[in-house]
């Protein structure tokens, strides 16, 4: 296992259990405890976490992954959904994407689609997310909008007012949410209050909004508020979502599409 491939999933299982120990981290990865204690070393250096004696802890209390140390957890539920979402999105509309690893996979989807190929443009993108527009710039056929904005590091997501002017001053005929948690009673969440804002306006300037998320992301709650489930005409998942979640959704007004 390469040195990268062992910090994502340090840091995706020190995300999930909050500490680890130098042993326990060395059997899970199957390698020596010496070289655990020099990933801990470097990633503490780089304030990834927090050195303890015998392991790490996760860096502060509200602690988010940056998206550059996200693995593929989950990535062939994210490649099926991400394929469903395309499949809803019509040539010449206007689509809103937010930033995160699923939404992501739905741009890498558009951009191979077959139909998509041509047009003047063939579809308008709209996004705060810079990798994703650094992806699509190089599709001629796509026109690419960039929200202003200041850049957060975990997402690679512009947020702020100056994001906000721009939405403000467009239309769109789906806005695509990648989020953290989608809850039927507690609606769509982010961690951080300036990125649910801004795709809380995306959100608002489209014409229906699909949120694509596998189903570890269900039934969760997180910190910053985007929207009711109201808000949101279709949920994109995986087949592992359970049929209870599926009939709170659908009694939310959601329609939910497993794949």
């Amino acid at each position: 296992m390469s040195r990268d491939a062992r910090w994502k999933t340090l840091l995706e299982l020190l995300v999930e259990r909050g500490r680890l120990d130098v042993e326990e981290a060395a059997t899970e990865l199957e390698v020596s405890a010496a070289t655990i204690r020099r990933d801990f070393d470097q990633l503490a250096e780089q304030q990834m976490l927090v050195r303890t004696r015998g392991g790490a802890v996760v860096h502060g209390v509200s602690y988010e992954l940056p998206l550059r140390y996200k693995t593929a957890r989950h990535a062939s539920e994210k490649q099926r959904i991400a394929k469903a979402v395309a499949e809803l999105i019509a040539p010449g509309e206007a689509v809103g994407l937010t930033g995160g690893t699923t939404t992501t996979e739905v741009a890498r989807a558009l951009a191979v689609r077959g139909d998509l190929a041509t047009g003047s443009p063939a579809l308008t993108v709209v996004t705060n997310a810079l990798n994703i527009a650094n992806e699509l710039a190089v599709r001629p056929q796509f026109k690419i909008v960039v929200t202003g904005g200041v850049a957060r590091p975990q997402s690679y997501e512009l947020v702020g007012p100056l994001a906000d002017g721009v939405l403000g001053q467009i239309t769109l005929d789906v806005a695509v949410l990648g989020v953290v948690a989608f809850d039927a009673a507690h609606g769509a969440a982010a961690h951080d209050e300036a990125e649910a804002a801004i795709n809380r306006l995306l959100c608002e300037r489209a014409e229906r909004v699909v949120v694509a998320a596998d189903s570890s992301k269900l039934g969760r709650r997180a910190f910053a508020r985007i929207c009711a489930a109201e808000a949101v005409d279709t949920l994109v998942t995986d087949a592992s979502v359970s049929e209870d979640t599926v009939r709170r959704f659908a009694e939310a007004g959601v329609e939910v599409v497993a794949v």
